[in-house]
């Protein structure tokens, strides 16, 4: 905002374009939908140009209802992937515990624990492996953060293909139809296409 350049014009008439093209857009939240969280968590490893920030990012379902997401740049440099998604699914189990914490304030029990899906194998294995945490001291705090939420049984971590990570949304760009693919899959429903 303060010294903007031709490149941040063009991502606003971009993204203007797109919101124009789109009135009709927006999320459907079904009446039927089940009392369960289930949430995706993501990253795109040092996609940051400038800084080499990795960016983190989630998306948390309330039955089929996309209740909150969000996408974030990283505070650090993340030297792997496996660090980098590591960090989002602390990021995306704080969002579960806090989701968790505020509907039992609306009197809602759970009789199963949340779902989070990663599709980093390997920030799933050091999320489920102790043993892991010695080579990973640098991320020791966000180790210890997911697995106590884990061992809690806040949460169960769930593998997901990469094509069905709805948190590709936040995370990186995407080609028109894996977009609409992943859009559809967040619930995002267009009831009026401009003629």
């Amino acid at each position: 905002m303060v010294a903007p350049t031709v490149n941040h014009y063009k991502a606003m008439t971009r993204v203007l374009r797109y919101i124009k093209g789109t009135p009709g857009q927006g999320l459907f939240y079904s009446t039927t939908s089940s009392i369960h969280i289930k949430g995706f968590s993501n990253s795109d490893w040092a996609t940051c140009p400038d800084t080499r920030r990795s960016v983190s990012g989630f998306c948390m379902f309330l039955g089929d209802s996309l209740i909150s997401w969000k996408s974030k740049k990283q505070t650090t440099v993340s030297p792997s992937s496996s660090e980098s998604e590591y960090r989002a699914l602390a990021i995306a189990s704080c969002e579960v515990q806090w989701l968790t914490y505020l509907l039992a304030d609306f009197q809602v029990v759970f009789k199963q624990p949340a779902l989070l899906y990663c599709d980093n194998n390997s920030a799933r294995y050091i999320a489920a492996n102790a043993v892991f945490h010695e080579r990973t001291k640098h991320i020791e705090i966000d180790c210890h953060v997911v697995r106590e939420r884990l061992q809690n049984k806040l949460f169960v971590l769930l593998p997901i293909s990469t094509h069905d990570q709805v948190a590709d949304l936040l995370t990186k760009p995407l080609e028109p139809i894996p977009f609409g693919h992943l859009l559809g899959k967040l619930g995002v429903l267009n009831v009026y296409s401009p003629a």
